[in-house]
């Protein structure tokens, strides 16, 4: 198949997923097209299938905001003629799957025969959190309602959806992935050692920082958990919430204790010196950076929240505690510091999970199938 994949270029899930998905399917044999405003901070180089199509927004005096949608819009329309493209997946509903119906309707009223079919994949804040918003809402809805193929990430974002949004057509569940064979613990003793000198356990957290990650709970976690047992903390991103956190940590007296790393590519590297991964966040509709600890066999205690519960079963593959109770996730967390033989227990259960459930080669086809579905149903209705 010829297909466009549409995504942020950003840090956050649905770029990464967006990227690595092209990434597959380039090397399934599909020709790929990834469109985005920029080189995502996954993509990688060299494959012959795969190609970038950026998004040029221009700047007139008129607007005073680029206006993104429009000229995403028309790169699909654009790359859609000239590449002939079967399917366009957009990943993330805001904008793209508005943009994604409006390059649709003017394939459609043109001349090609047929036009290619639209499949929206829904990763969690463009539902919960902007989707929701009433600026959104009917858009956002419109736009998934009027995709030819629908799916989430977790059955819990499936039931957002239809209940925020009042969707009525199908959604497919097809669960976030990772290559194994990449995202695996390999150990680097001599790195683990610069990032705990002394060799105490690592603490690691991995976001975008933003208010809905709530490093700050990260924080007050490890605090909690490390008042009788001795541990350090690695805080791996960057984002709006950064600069506070960083400010605090210096306002207690711990900067020797915390460190903050900033973005990383080479996250198996980092995952695979960590001891405890702990990801306390207010809403998770899958949790992707839970997926790629468990891969590197990193025991994490998360909230249970959104789909988290979906991805860790509690006290095999990981530990989840209430959203709201700081000091249970800190109970778990001083546990596991404490006794290295749960740790590789349960990080080994984890990483056994990803490699059966979560691998690339288990998801990926569930997309060519639903892409095949969709198509077989979109050529048999009449234009």
């Amino acid at each position: 198949m010829k297909i466009g994949i549409v995504c942020y270029a950003s840090v956050g899930g649905s770029g990464v997923v967006g990227t690595e998905l092209a990434h597959a399917l380039a090397a399934r044999g599909h020709q790929v097209h990834l469109i985005s405003s920029e080189y995502p901070f996954r993509w990688r180089n060299g494959h012959p299938d795969l190609f970038f199509e950026r998004v040029q927004t221009p700047a007139y005096p008129l607007f005073r905001e680029p206006q993104y949608l429009l000229a995403l819009a028309n790169t699909i329309v654009q790359v859609a003629c000239e590449r002939r493209l079967d399917v366009v997946h957009a990943h993330y509903a805001v904008p793209h799957a508005t943009a994604a119906y409006l390059a649709g309707q003017i394939l459609a009223s043109g001349h090609e025969s047929p036009p290619a079919v639209t499949v929206t994949t829904l990763h969690g804040t463009d539902i919960t959190l902007v989707g929701s918003d009433a600026s959104y809402k009917r858009v956002v809805g419109f736009s998934i309602e009027q995709s030819a193929g629908v799916t989430a990430v977790s059955e819990s974002l499936r039931q957002d959806t239809i209940h925020t949004l009042g969707i009525r057509r199908p959604i497919r569940v097809i669960p976030n992935f990772v290559d194994p064979v990449e995202f695996r613990r390999r150990p680097d003793p001599a790195f683990t050692a610069s990032l705990s000198p002394d060799g105490v356990p690592i603490v690691m957290h991995s976001s975008n920082f933003r208010p809905v990650k709530r490093v700050d709970m990260v924080y007050d976690v490890f605090r909690r958990a490390t008042a009788r047992t001795k541990a350090r903390l690695v805080l791996i991103g960057d984002g709006p919430d950064r600069a506070a956190l960083q400010a605090r940590v210096h306002d207690d007296g711990l900067t020797e204790s915390v460190r903050f790393v900033g973005e990383q590519g080479d996250l198996p590297k980092w995952f695979s010196s960590a001891d405890v991964f702990l990801l306390p966040s207010a809403q998770e509709s899958f949790g992707l950076a839970a997926l790629e600890a468990m891969a590197c066999e990193v025991p994490v205690v998360a909230s249970r929240i959104g789909g988290l519960p979906e991805v860790i079963e509690h006290g095999v593959t990981g530990f989840l505690c209430d959203v709201d109770d700081p000091g249970a996730m800190a109970d778990q967390t001083e546990r596991l510091l404490r006794d290295a033989t749960l740790r590789a227990s349960i990080g080994r259960a984890a990483a056994d999970v990803v490699r059966t459930k979560y691998h690339t080669n288990a998801v990926v086809p569930l997309y060519e199938e639903f892409y095949r579905e969709v198509l077989a149903t979109s050529s048999s209705q009449p234009r």
